[in-house]
């Protein structure tokens, strides 16, 4: 069986934030840079439910944790 394959727009559908690539470039210009202290979750651009789907992924290591990871780096 194979691995699904995942879109890193398709992490932002799944956040329920807007998916396109210039709405997905907003979003990142404005929430960046993290400090490297802050935890990806606990970033304060998240409500409890996309904290806890983040949280829950990595924890995981599910199909979304390689797109966390990125979203994480991004936001860096």
């Amino acid at each position: 069986m194979q691995a699904p394959v995942h879109r890193f727009s398709d992490l932002f559908a799944q956040l329920g934030l807007a998916n396109d690539a210039a709405s997905i470039e907003a979003f990142l210009l404005s929430h960046s840079p993290l400090p490297d202290t802050l935890r990806l979750e606990e970033a304060p651009c998240w409500n409890a439910a996309q904290a806890a789907l983040l949280c829950e992924e990595l924890r995981a290591d599910a199909d979304w944790a390689e797109l966390v990871d990125q979203l994480n780096a991004a936001l860096r």
